[in-house]
């Protein structure tokens, strides 16, 4: 059987971007890393980082998480979620997935909690698993179709 090529899950933060890849099968989602900027406008070093973790992997495309508000409306974040993906999909040419990513943060928080994490050492973390949520919601989903 072909080896499929991989899925990357971003959750976009305004100093950080949590990063997440599929393994070649697109069955789990692990975190890899967090990618961390010194303001939120300073974005070339984000997208270079990313540009290089595609090339790396062999990634096909790229789900990122859509903060939505819990009414499923869309507000300042959304929009600035929206423009960096859309910025991503023009540098890389692949395809960009927006994805529902409300709870994740929190689902990713009591993970760690309940790993014996310390506080002080979940922020460190906590992106990066965020990242790995909405990534495998996404591929639990395309298994699903």
């Amino acid at each position: 059987m072909a080896e499929k090529r991989r899925i990357l899950g971003l959750d976009f933060g305004s100093k950080t971007v949590g990063v997440a890849i599929s393994d070649p099968l697109r069955i789990t989602a692990q975190s890899l890393e967090t990618i961390v900027r010194k303001s939120p406008d300073k974005l070339r070093r984000t997208y270079a980082r990313i540009e290089e973790i595609v090339s790396e992997y062999d990634v096909e495309k790229i789900v990122v998480g859509l903060p939505k508000h819990m009414n499923d409306s869309e507000g300042d974040r959304a929009a600035l979620t929206r423009e960096f993906a859309e910025k991503l999909g023009r540098r890389t040419g692949l395809e960009i997935i927006m994805w529902d990513e409300r709870m994740t943060t929190i689902m990713a928080e009591r993970v760690l909690q309940e790993s014996g994490v310390r506080r002080e050492d979940r922020k460190t973390y906590i992106d990066s698993v965020a990242a790995t949520f909405i990534l495998q919601d996404y591929l639990d989903y395309i298994k699903e179709e």
